[in-house]
């Protein structure tokens, strides 16, 4: 301290006057309190720590800005358009704002539910479900005088979903019961008790391909393809009057197929119809067309549908064939055989070949139960050995109308139905027989219906010729 006072001293006088009136104003400047100071000092305890439930202003590098709302807008809209200065909002203000928005966010808030999902187990009832789901006999009672609800909810199976939520206090808020993969029924509470709606999916339909080469059976070859086993069946049935699917199949016999499938937000529901298909047996091809109808046409426009079956029973073989100079199995004399035998398994239906009327229906010991069928004046059809007959004699029937049950009555050595074809008076052979040609579909629906096959028939074949390229 004393070197300081000494170097003091050395300076000429008018340095030493400035130097002091320098320090001087420093020392006023440094003690001298500040107005934020005091602000500041009034946001902080006596302690230095912030007190609880106390709002603080917080620096504007550690908010979120919000976009302007209401008034605020406007007046910065202005400001821009007349390039003045914008007027911070008062303080007023922001006190008002801070009072009442955690009013608004409360009155916005949902109630919060509580939401549970059940299955339905075996044996369990509506009131057993709700039990469970800690709810009342009088809901179960409620919720079921809903006419929708009574006839769904009543029904319930093992497998099956609800969806209960409930309040805070408890209550049945909302159900929901998923009717099937498409349909559900919600049940919601209102002011009076509960009203009910069944929501529905929109479905939407795709076209699909597929295709397969006949490697050891069609069964096979459909699975292969991708087909369900009803798609196997019904490609069977839509071709079944041009091909014997037990004996016509031939190695390396083919079909295309174009089909619908289902969805539901974007989810599959299921297979549709068959659209289009085509298929060759041994070098022969047959084409098949769905209409609007419902029904299958070739792609020029004749009926699939012909005036008779190709066989009148699912057999799993032939036994004995048509031949006129057969042996008989039993006598051991030759004796024409004019019928085809075809075996299966006891009680298998048999169908009536075509529409027509029985003209006979009866039992002998030769034939055993057996049903004549004329169909008009050019044909008849015969079917022996029946175990059960379920048609009379004078009966109209249909085509595929079910008319007995396969058996082994009369002179017979095992199982089988013998089916005979009589074309004006003559037994022919039932199959090889040329059959009626089909009808062509009714003139008026010609037309749409060519629109209809030829973009069927163009996008099945489009899609075999990329199948083909990818291969």
């Amino acid at each position: 301290m004393g070197k300081v006072i000494t170097l003091f001293k050395l300076l000429p006088k008018l340095h030493q006057i400035l130097l002091c009136i320098l320090v001087f104003v420093t020392l006023i400047i440094i003690l001298m309190p500040s107005d934020d100071v005091q602000a500041s000092k009034q946001t902080v305890s006596s302690n230095g720590e912030y007190g609880l439930n106390t709002r603080y202003e917080v620096p504007l590098a550690f908010r979120t800005p919000t976009p302007p709302s209401g008034s605020e807008a406007i007046s910065i809209e202005n400001a821009e358009s007349r390039k003045q200065p914008l007027v911070q909002p008062s303080t007023h203000r922001k006190a008002h704002t801070a009072t009442t928005n955690p009013v608004v966010e409360q009155a916005n808030i949902a109630p919060v539910l509580n939401e549970k999902h059940f299955q339905v187990k075996s044996g369990d009832t509506l009131a057993a479900l709700f039990s469970r789901a800690g709810l009342t006999a009088k809901d179960v009672y409620d919720v079921t005088q809903l006419p929708k609800a009574k006839k769904n909810l009543l029904k319930i199976m093992p497998g099956d979903a609800l969806v209960i939520a409930k309040n805070d206090g408890g209550q049945l808020v909302q159900l929901r019961y998923h009717i099937d993969k498409i349909s559900t029924l919600v049940v919601n509470r209102v002011d009076n008790g509960y009203k009910e709606s069944i929501t529905t999916k929109t479905v939407e339909t795709r076209n699909k391909f597929a295709n397969a080469t006949i490697k050891s059976n069609f069964w096979n070859a459909g699975v292969v393809a991708g087909l369900t086993p009803n798609q196997i069946m019904q490609l069977a049935t839509i071709f079944g009057w041009d091909i014997d699917f037990a004996l016509d199949l031939r190695k390396d016999d083919h079909f295309a197929i174009l089909f619908e499938e289902e969805y539901a937000d974007g989810e599959f529901l299921r297979n549709g119809n068959i659209l289009a298909a085509e298929f060759t047996n041994q070098g022969d091809s047959y084409t098949a067309v769905r209409y609007k109808d419902g029904s299958y046409y070739s792609a020029e426009g004749r009926s699939m549908r012909k005036a008779f079956l190709r066989s009148p029973v699912d057999f799993k073989y032939v036994s004995s064939s048509f031949n006129p100079r057969r042996l008989h199995p039993v006598t051991g004399q030759v004796k024409a055989h004019r019928g085809v035998d075809y075996v299966a398994k006891v009680g298998t239906p048999i169908k009536a070949a075509g529409k027509g009327r029985v003209i006979k229906s009866s039992y002998n010991q030769y034939n055993g139960n057996y049903v004549f069928i004329r169909h008009n004046d050019t044909y008849t059809t015969k079917y022996l050995h029946l175990k059960k007959r379920k048609v009379k004699k004078g009966a109209s029937v249909k085509q595929g109308q079910i008319i007995g049950t396969l058996g082994s009555t009369g002179r017979v050595t095992g199982a089988h139905l013998h089916y005979e074809f009589i074309v004006n008076g003559v037994h022919r052979n039932p199959r090889t027989v040329k059959l009626p040609k089909s009808e062509a579909i009714a003139s008026k629906e010609k037309a749409p219906f060519a629109i209809v096959s030829k973009k069927l028939m163009t996008e099945l074949e489009h899609n075999k010729l990329v199948q083909i390229a990818s291969h």
